[in-house]
């Protein structure tokens, strides 16, 4: 069990991609973890995927305990649920399916367990809407693949307690999450929202053929997506301006920036178009299996989680909050 957290249990229900990640990351940080899923030949596939995710996770460092052992399946739902502290819902997202799921998990689990969706979009108001406990269901959403990317939104519903919040927050934070709550429900959560605004403007550019998808990429990756993983957009115009910083960059940006946005477009993401899209990164992607393209992810993902653990080492988050301003 983790020091400021009672969670030393969870289940996990939903093992495709990201309930696959989640347990490889829970079991990494020394969980039991119950894992359920009906579909035919889950479990295999969860195995394989926790395998092949475990050198990434012991590069990364392991906690005390840690163990592939330590990883359970069943496809009874109600055995699953049996003394977990926590649960991390992962399945398809369709919300009559979610609203269903929920309030069985509520019925079977008592509180003060926690329930949590990895729901990317749907409000967890709405999720929540059928269960006796509301109070403790709350949204912990991840970026893919969660046993990496550091980023979880919280995000409660209508009914949702500050405690269960709070718990949320102090859980993900002690397995090394970077949590952030989300005080509002919106569509698309926050880091959704900015994916879905950049990719329309990358659509809408491929429409236009001002670039090729290949290069639409490269546009990203190899300019202000560098940054980006560094600082953040915020950050980035504090610096653009100089030692003036931020007050100077809007001062002196602001009219170049709303013309921007005034010039962006909102293309119709139609069937022309996305066959255009599909072309052009089957194209990029010149053969390379599913698998070798997500080691090569991985790999890079891991470079850069080291080099940004040097930075934090070397320099403590109020160090580096005194030297932006």
């Amino acid at each position: 069990m983790h020091a400021n957290t009672e969670i030393s249990r969870v289940a996990i229900v939903g093992t495709g991609l990201v309930g696959g990640s989640w347990a490889a990351c829970f079991l990494a940080h020394g969980l039991d973890v119950v894992a359920t899923d009906p579909a035919p030949g889950r479990e295999d596939k969860l195995r394989h995927y926790v395998e092949a995710a475990w050198p990434a996770l012991t590069k990364i460092g392991l906690t005390p305990g840690a163990s592939t052992s330590r990883l359970r399946f069943t496809a009874d739902l109600k055995e699953a649920l049996a003394g977990a502290q926590m649960v991390q819902e992962n399945a398809p997202e369709r919300e009559p399916l979610k609203i269903k799921l929920f309030a069985n998990m509520d019925s079977i689990l008592p509180p003060p367990a926690i329930l949590v969706s990895s729901t990317s979009g749907i409000p967890m108001s709405r999720i929540q809407s059928e269960c006796k406990y509301p109070e403790r269901c709350v949204t912990g959403h991840p970026f893919n693949p969660p046993h990496l990317i550091p980023l979880v939104e919280v995000v409660g519903g209508a009914k949702t307690s500050a405690e269960t919040i709070e718990r949320a927050m102090r859980f993900y934070s002690a397995i090394g999450k970077r949590a952030l709550h989300i005080r509002k429900e919106i569509a698309g959560h926050v880091a959704n929202r900015l994916q879905a605004a950049l990719y329309r403007e990358v659509a809408y550019l491929i429409d236009q053929d001002v670039l090729s998808v290949a290069d639409a990429d490269a546009a990203v990756c190899m300019g202000p997506g560098l940054r980006w993983a560094l600082m953040g957009p915020n950050l980035i115009y504090h610096l653009g301006g100089g030692p003036g910083g931020i007050r100077h960059f809007l001062e002196h940006f602001t009219g170049l920036m709303t013309a921007c946005w005034a010039d962006l477009g909102s293309p119709e993401l139609g069937p022309e178009l996305q066959k255009k899209i599909v072309d052009g990164v089957l194209e990029e992607v010149d053969g390379r299996s599913f698998e070798a393209l997500s080691q090569e992810r991985d790999a890079l993902i891991l470079g850069l989680l080291e080099l940004l653990s040097h930075r934090d080492k070397a320099e403590p988050v109020a160090a580096r909050r005194d030297t932006a301003g």
